[in-house]
């Protein structure tokens, strides 16, 4: 039998809330996992736009806040699990994780689903190393 794991729950006003019964992120040991953003304003609640690459710009915004709320940031990202509802925005999700990260990019899975919550158009969830102290 595993003995209980010690985790804590990160939550920020910064992100989109959670729309069912999960946390936006939780942090274990050194690890900081995320659930799954969509392209949501945080403010708004809904879809910035029905265009992919504002949606993953948002996203991206997103899992940022996420990720400083809990002690760590994008460029502690090991790595993202990417779904889209198109993969022929592949090409377009390569531009923009090549701005964000130019060099040493993290690991990546992409994967074409049919739908996503709120008709999103990619969903991207992140697992991170928290900072040192």
């Amino acid at each position: 039998m595993l003995g209980e794991v010690g985790r804590q729950i990160v939550n920020t006003t910064d992100a989109p809330r959670a729309i069912g019964p999960y946390s936006q992120a939780v942090i274990s040991g050194n690890f900081v996992f995320t659930a799954g953003q969509l392209g949501l304003d945080p403010v708004a609640g809904k879809i910035v736009s029905n265009d992919f690459e504002q949606q993953v710009r948002q996203v991206m915004r997103n899992l940022k806040a996420i990720l400083q709320a809990a002690g760590s940031d994008l460029k502690n990202v090991v790595k993202f699990t990417v779904f889209v509802t198109d993969l022929d925005n592949f090409g377009l999700l390569n531009q923009v994780f090549g701005e964000y990260f130019p060099e040493s990019a993290p690991a990546r899975s992409a994967v074409q689903v049919s739908s996503l919550p709120l008709d999103g158009l990619v969903e991207i969830e992140a697992i991170a190393v928290k900072r040192g102290k």
